[in-house]
């Protein structure tokens, strides 16, 4: 079965220069990078250039449950757009709009089989959350 593609959205009320350092560096990755208050990321590498690699892990902070994100970037144009694709060769990118005084997010990303669509839809969009309230006080 094909992945099929999901989107999702946030305004952060920040820069496009501000929202893209917090999307993309390691040290700010980890504050963001989860979903709910009970998870967190406690490591993040970014080799930010096409060909260069990106890993994070989440995990329950109770230590009962986590996995790694593992990707390689296609597409790196910053404060614009970025893009990667996950070993299972689902794809995700992010473009960068800057609307405002601030910034629009937009996620499009392929589903895997294994959770349904929406838990995956409110799984990316609640961290796109996460990473607006964080973005936002920078």
């Amino acid at each position: 079965m094909a992945a099929e593609q999901v989107t999702i959205a946030a305004t952060i009320a920040a820069t496009p220069c501000t929202t893209w350092r917090a999307w993309t560096e390691p040290a700010h990755i980890t504050r963001w990078n989860f979903a709910a208050p009970d998870w967190h990321c406690p490591h993040a590498e970014v080799d930010l250039r096409p060909g260069g690699r990106y890993g994070a892990r989440m995990e329950a902070k109770d230590g009962s449950f986590g996995f790694d994100l593992e990707a390689v970037f296609d597409i790196v144009e910053p404060e614009r757009r970025i893009a990667f694709t996950m070993p299972d060769g689902r794809r995700a990118e992010t473009t960068f709009e800057a609307i405002g005084g601030g910034t629009r997010v937009t996620t499009t990303f392929d589903t895997e089989t294994e959770n349904p669509i929406e838990m995956q839809r409110a799984g990316w969009q609640a961290i796109l959350d996460n990473f607006a309230r964080y973005a936002a006080a920078l």
